[in-house]
């Protein structure tokens, strides 16, 4: 971190226009939680008002807006709608081969009641759960508001995920209901869902229904009285549905992340505080215009970015926002800018890692579009590193575009800290200052507040209405993981600073987990998966600064004795050990390199040295080895390492 960092002030002409002022920060303060109170009632259409803020009588199990009713899906589209907004444009999708389609709000109203009549018809009612498989098309929308529409709770699965992910995940949630594509497009090639689904639910389940939507026209396996057609299942039903009444408390969805064990935690969001603290970031982080924006959040819905700023935040303000089904570079490198002219999007939320890549390309890609219409840029998944941050702002906001650097979580629900764009001065690599209405803190391992350039735990001190509510079927490890470590404090897992302004900069994991390319992976989940090989006996993993994704996964592992007597090619079976991660995990999941070791640093107790196998990873003189039984272990897998 730079002593006296470059800053970046807004223009006086955003500052004018802004929705967001500096007194919004004195505002939040004064009045405490009836702030949160006038937001829901501003952003939000209740069909029941509430009349209780939030009920904290039994921390950490908050309850928000708890006597109020109100429906997500019909705040999402049904309001716009009767507000005679019907032909504003709600979705463009991009598919990666270039097909197209656009969903006015009218449009959209009828394909969702239709989805949510098919899904009754399929015997789905309130409070079931519906598991979601399917890539970045408009029918995952479509699915996820179809079911808020019902008051089922929907359980988005990442489509890059395995088989066995969607089986834990199925199983714990018990889905009565599967929706799913027979695959998508990656790379100008067709890649399957399908078949993952197929091996997922092989054995006993509770699914009674596989709906599949057709999108690469792949020849598929069916399962009779099973597997039925989406595009028949929508076409037999009525555009006409009436919204279920929910409570602001009743479940919306579960998404799970990874934790330091090597079970996902289904992490369990409602819906009133859920869509205020949504809409409210959505307002005033990017300066939402819902009349002349264009929004663009590159996230897949498979992850929380997904969820709150594409699925619904953007569609409870009635913004028209853009959905892209492929990668950065298909069917070329410019593919990301060339959506930006073709829709003039003038909101665009990526990550640094997409960045990065880009960095890497050249600025002679961009240089080919006209990037004019952009006015803000944000940035999702990890801190970004001060040199992609300067990149974006010159290269592809032309120098004028606030740039707003986002910390949230899965957990958080919506974002926590960040820059409002016609209010701060923005500082490349710092998140800087929680929103009106949040309160986070830095401190130490007793939970005291640390001071000015002082390294700590990141913690959020008061409730928040996205916050999580439990996780699913499992309150005492919610209370464990999140609540245990510090007195009436969350603790978000992140370690972070204050710098000599008092602006946050979020220094990364401080648990067993990873983030790469802004994806959270457990540590003991890839260690599952690398010992599943068959040739692996042992092995343990860690996170290196990779310059691309953020942290890269470096994976040390112990061969079983008979693949040492019987051979083995140095060369080949490392890459064979990390796509068997990637099968077995997720291709995120991949180790970037495979180091095969003849033991791992253990202390005489037989705890492996993490920190040690770090140090290596890392490229640092190697720490403190006289706890370990055999020192000359680290010898030998340094020499392994540089060579």
């Amino acid at each position: 971190m730079a002593d006296t960092p470059q800053t970046f002030a807004p223009s006086e002409e955003f500052s004018a226009q802004a929705n967001a002022t500096a007194a919004l920060y004195d505002e939040a303060t004064e009045k405490g939680t009836e702030f949160w109170a006038e937001q829901a009632r501003e952003l939000l259409t209740w069909s029941k008002p509430f009349t209780e803020t939030l009920d904290w009588s039994n921390p950490p199990f908050a309850k928000w807006f708890a006597d109020g009713e109100l429906n997500a899906c019909y705040n999402a589209v049904d309001r716009h709608v009767e507000a005679g907004n019907g032909d504003r444009i709600a979705i463009h999708f991009e598919g990666e081969p270039g097909d197209t389609k656009t969903y006015t709000y009218a449009q959209l109203k009828d394909e969702v009641s239709r989805a949510a009549n098919a899904f009754e018809a399929l015997g789905v009612t309130k409070g079931d759960r519906v598991a979601v498989y399917l890539p970045m098309i408009s029918e995952a929308v479509i699915t996820m508001l179809a079911c808020a529409r019902i008051g089922a709770v929907h359980s988005v699965i990442f489509g890059g995920f395995s088989a066995d992910a969607v089986r834990s995940r199925v199983e714990d949630g018990q889905a009565k209901l599967l929706v799913t594509a027979d695959g998508s497009f990656r790379r100008g090639k067709p890649s399957m869902l399908k078949p993952a689904v197929d091996k997922a639910l092989s054995g006993e389940n509770t699914v009674q229904n596989v709906v599949v939507v057709k999108r690469n026209g792949e020849d598929i396996d069916w399962v009779e009285g099973r597997d039925v057609w989406w595009q028949e299942v929508l076409e037999a039903a009525s555009t006409e549905h009436t919204p279920s009444v929910q409570n602001a408390e009743d479940p919306l969805f579960i998404l799970y992340t990874s934790g330091t064990t090597g079970k996902p935690k289904g992490i369990l969001h409602t819906t009133g505080g859920y869509l205020t603290q949504g809409a409210y970031t959505h307002k005033n982080v990017f300066d939402l215009k819902p009349e002349t924006d264009v929004y663009w959040c590159t996230a897949d819905v498979g992850w929380v970015t997904g969820h709150s700023y594409v699925a619904y935040a953007p569609l409870v303000n009635g913004a028209t926002q853009v959905i892209y089904e492929g990668t950065p570079d298909s069917p070329h490198r410019g593919r990301f800018w060339e959506i930006v002219q073709k829709y003039g999007v003038t909101i665009l939320y990526t990550s640094p890692t997409a960045i990065r890549t880009m960095m890497k390309w050249g600025e002679d890609i961009p240089a080919e579009y006209d990037l004019s219409s952009l006015r803000v840029l944000g940035t999702v998944g990890e801190a970004i590193n001060p040199e992609a941050w300067t990149w974006f702002h010159r290269v592809i906001g032309g120098g004028k575009c606030p740039i707003v650097d986002t910390w949230w979580q899965t957990e958080t629900g919506a974002i926590m800290i960040s820059q409002l764009p016609g209010v701060t001065v923005a500082k490349p690599g710092s998140a800087q200052q929680p929103l009106p209405g949040i309160k986070v803190d830095v401190v130490d391992d007793l939970g005291e507040t640390l001071g000015n350039e002082q390294s700590g735990f990141l913690v959020v001190r008061e409730p928040w209405p996205s916050m999580v509510r439990t996780i699913w079927g499992d309150d005492d490890r919610f209370v464990d993981t999140y609540w245990s470590r510090f007195d009436s404090m969350y603790f978000a897992g992140d370690g972070a600073k204050r710098d000599a302004d008092g602006d946050v900069w979020v220094l990364g994991r401080v648990d067993d987990v990873m983030n790469v390319s802004g994806h959270r992976l457990s540590t003991p989940e890839i260690e599952s998966a690398l010992v599943s090989h068959p040739k692996v006996a042992e092995a343990a993993v860690v996170g290196a600064p990779d310059e691309t994704t953020g942290q890269a996964v470096i994976a040390f592992v112990i061969l079983s004795d008979e693949a040492v007597s019987e051979g083995y090619d140095e060369a080949t079976l490392p890459e064979d050990i990390r796509a068997h991660v990637g099968v077995e995990i997720s291709p995120i999941a991949k180790p970037k390199k495979v180091l095969i070791v003849p033991e791992l640093p253990k202390t005489r107790s037989g705890k492996i040295m993490r920190r040690l196998l770090k140090d290596v990873a890392e490229n640092r003189p190697v720490g403190d080895v006289t706890t370990l039984a055999d020192s000359s272990v680290m010898d030998v897998i340094v020499e392994k390492y540089k060579a």
